[in-house]
């Protein structure tokens, strides 16, 4: 039995195995014309100096981290949800909820201008990116099936995120 590229990419994608192998089948490559329209600008070997493998993985190479393998999906603290590749600010914890689905869940950023979108039509899908206005950071995604007041579900990568409580930010 012979397996296709769609059906490897379902596979990997519904596995959780997203790294190297599922980016090189999907065609995606860690740094892009994309990438120059941001504030802050790093090479690519700046960005894998600066992250964690695990967190380079997601942040440059748009990959995900396993559902429910994140302690931030469960933080309860009054904070700040700030970019862990450049410390921007990009969810409150006013606005997080719990959504069951494994990945720390917003229904705002802090501010419109501190995330930015793309299309995302990898592993077979078409979904909404959400990135960091300031370094182009892959965060996660968008999906309109979240609470009121906006309806939105931003599902980030808590690998993509630091926590900064409250009392520290003060």
């Amino acid at each position: 039995m012979s397996v296709t590229r769609r059906q490897a990419v379902g596979v990997l994608a519904t596995a959780g195995v997203l790294g190297p192998l599922a980016l090189w089948l999907t065609g995606r490559d860690t740094t892009s014309a994309h990438d120059a329209a941001f504030p802050l600008q790093k090479t690519d070997a700046e960005w894998r100096a600066a992250l964690t493998r695990d967190r380079y993985r997601i942040l440059r190479g748009h990959s995900t981290e396993r559902a429910f393998s994140s302690p931030l999906n469960t933080e309860k603290r009054k904070g700040t949800f700030v970019c862990a590749a450049c410390g921007q600010k990009v969810f409150s914890s006013k606005a997080k909820f719990e959504s069951g689905t494994g990945w720390p869940s917003f229904w705002e950023p802090i501010d419109e201008a501190a995330v930015g979108t793309d299309i995302d039509q990898s592993y077979l899908m078409v979904r909404t990116e959400v990135h960091c206005a300031r370094c182009g950071g892959h965060l996660g995604h968008v999906f309109s099936d979240g609470p009121e007041p906006t309806g939105l579900r931003y599902c980030i990568n808590g690998l993509s995120l630091d926590f900064v409580t409250e009392s520290a930010a003060s």
